[in-house]
């Protein structure tokens, strides 16, 4: 079953925030992962105001999604992050 990694990201630093991008979407495209938003244009329909930049992230099963997180391949990322951004993170296993 797909599984989801949904973000909702505050970047902090713009230089920090592109090497994160960076080195985040080599450890995804390794693991299979696929972007399916990325930073595009969000509109607040109902609710709080959104973050400045929402992403989604598309994995085959919520094991290959968990095991990219819990990658070397991802934590030189995760270093980057303490400085690059702020985020709410959410992982979400899809429909069968």
């Amino acid at each position: 079953m797909t599984a989801y990694v949904i973000s909702e990201v505050e970047p902090r630093d713009a230089n920090e925030f592109a090497r994160y991008r960076t080195l985040a979407a080599a450890s995804i495209v390794k693991y299979g992962g696929r972007y399916l938003v990325r930073g595009g244009k969000v509109e607040l329909v109902e609710g709080h105001p959104p973050a400045k930049t929402i992403i989604v992230i598309e994995f085959a099963s919520m094991a290959q999604l968990q095991e990219w997180y819990a990658s070397e391949d991802y934590a030189e990322a995760l270093k980057v992050r303490q400085t690059a951004l702020e985020r709410r993170l959410i992982f979400a296993e899809g429909v069968s």
